[in-house]
């Protein structure tokens, strides 16, 4: 029995040159057609310039999908006739030639370029529709859940809540710290080259302390934990879903939503406010560490200076922003995560989905609350 594939193309039986045939030649196959045998008729195959009118798969001893494929094919870019074929290969034949004739006619399908953006436009506006309805279907099983623990206090996994909140507010210190030092620098350091115009550079310090204390302290506190630890809920569970993780959880009687949601949700919560403040603090300590070394300004009576021109109110609104930001970047992690069905691709695409949405709920909810803190007079 041979081990190596291999093909001969004889002359039409008209005789004559094979070029001379009307017919065309007879290319036939010969020792088994597999995925290992393949590989070094391969190049031959592609560079056939006689005409064929039959390829004969009599002498075929095996063949699987790879080689009934490659004959196919081959019947396809020659339009040659398939002869000789087992029950078996006949059944592998019509099975990738289905594939084939399937692939061609989506392809067929596909609408013109004019009609293409309409429905992408549709399918967008139908999957936000369907994205709504299952953020507010998992809003609704946090709610069973926290309902859960309330009458079975002893269920709530305090270890996984302690972890959780290491995780968000301990592990983002450093980056959190940075990156406000930095925006406190550029506020302060454009603030004042706008004041100086007028001389009233003094005011940097009404600047640098409301804006950092009402606005940007919390807001980019947010915008980081999204990217960190939101998009972290996402890939985690969404690589628990695919390794089945959740299911089994479900199969021993254990709830995915008291045992991993929750607790994210609440670490984001309880941390996103304390995040807020010191981002906050350490933003105005930027402001005055650069008012001093180009304002003049001392950097004791920077700090001073901020107590008597930002009023009260000015730190609660971004203390009351707090949980509500960590309850949008920890929910729309784990609502992505839980999302995930298929392939690790979607784990990545949910990934970002998570951030992004995250992200704009956040800026959108922000504008919200300018106006609505405005209105009852804290602006």
């Amino acid at each position: 029995m041979a081990q190596t594939a291999d093909f001969t193309i004889e002359p039409g039986s008209t005789g004559g040159d094979a070029g001379s045939d009307a017919g065309g030649g007879n290319l036939r196959f010969s020792g088994p057609l597999l995925v290992s045998t393949v590989g070094h008729i391969d190049s031959r195959l592609r560079h056939i310039e006689e005409p064929v009118g039959t390829i004969d798969l009599a002498g075929v001893e095996r063949i699987d999908t790879v080689g009934a494929w490659v004959a196919w094919s081959l019947s396809q870019r020659l339009d040659a006739k398939l002869t000789g074929a087992s029950t078996d290969a006949q059944r592998l034949i019509e099975a990738v030639s289905r594939a084939g004739t399937q692939g061609g006619a989506i392809e067929r399908e596909r609408l013109p370029w004019y009609l293409r953006v309409p429905a992408q436009v549709g399918d967008s506006v139908i999957g936000m529709g369907r994205g709504m309805l299952g953020v507010l279907g998992f809003f609704g099983q946090m709610v069973l859940g926290t309902a859960t623990l309330l009458r079975h206090p002893g269920q709530f996994r305090m270890r996984a809540l302690v972890h959780q909140m290491e995780l968000v507010g301990v592990n983002a210190l450093a980056i959190v710290g940075l990156m406000s030092f930095l925006v406190g620098i550029v506020i302060a350091q454009q603030g004042a080259v706008q004041l100086q115009q007028f001389g009233a550079e003094i005011y940097t310090v009404n600047l640098v302390g409301r804006l950092t204390l009402r606005e940007l302290g919390i807001l980019m506190t947010a915008i980081m934990v999204a990217g960190r630890s939101g998009s972290a809920f996402a890939a985690q569970l969404g690589t628990m879903k695919l390794t089945e993780e959740v299911d089994a959880m479900r199969t021993i009687g254990v709830s995915p939503m008291e045992a991993l949601v929750l607790p994210r949700i609440a670490a984001t919560m309880l941390m996103m406010p304390l995040l807020g403040v010191y981002s906050s603090v350490i933003g105005i300590i930027g402001g005055a560490f650069l008012a001093s070394l180009t304002l003049g300004i001392p950097f004791l009576t920077f700090l001073s200076r901020i107590q008597e021109v930002v009023p009260l109110h000015d730190v609660w609104v971004g203390l009351l922003k707090g949980p509500v930001f960590g309850l949008i970047v920890a929910v729309s992690g784990c609502y992505q995560g839980m999302q995930v069905r298929n392939d690790a691709e979607e784990v990545g695409a949910r990934t970002t989905g998570a951030v992004v949405m995250a992200i704009f709920t956040v800026i959108v909810l922000d504008a919200f609350f300018a106006v609505f803190f405005t209105e009852i007079g804290w602006g």
